[in-house]
């Protein structure tokens, strides 16, 4: 398969929240959460159909870091130069995603990603890459 060129990748990382006092509940909603990832109807899937030569060649990698009951701030987006990579954070927990219906989830997901990408196109612009948000955005709303 040659998903290794999506400009879109995701990464799902699970920690424990204080306030669940529950790691078996916390593993079993970050296990869910998964499969709206990289489950049958997962984004992931819709994700890696967009390919990153056809949006400029500063970029290779935009990575949705999906952090399940994360409690510290983390930067909104991180640029890696010499990886043409850029790693966005989504924080994920009850009140935003767990207490929703599917549907609302599926809608929380797609809204925060392209919420997601107004932020890249600040980036792209500071560091003057050369990768067409816009486009990107565009391409991204069609197929999700």
């Amino acid at each position: 398969m040659s998903e290794d060129n999506s400009i879109f990748g995701c990464f799902v990382k699970t920690t424990a929240d204080a306030t669940l006092n529950n790691e078996e509940q916390v593993f079993e909603k970050g296990k869910l959460f998964r499969t709206y990832i990289f489950g049958e109807k997962g984004m992931d899937k819709q994700l890696k159909k967009i390919r990153n030569v056809d949006y400029g060649s500063d970029l290779k990698l935009i990575l949705f870091q999906f952090y399940v009951y994360l409690l510290q701030d983390l930067e909104p987006v991180e640029y890696r130069k010499r990886e043409k990579s850029i790693g966005i954070p989504i924080v994920i927990d009850d009140e935003n995603f767990f207490s929703k219906s599917e549907e609302e989830r599926y809608s929380f997901l797609k809204e925060s990603i392209l919420n997601k990408l107004d932020l890249l196109a600040e980036v792209v612009k500071k560091k003057k890459l050369d990768t067409n948000v816009e486009k990107l955005k565009y391409d991204l709303l069609n197929i999700l």
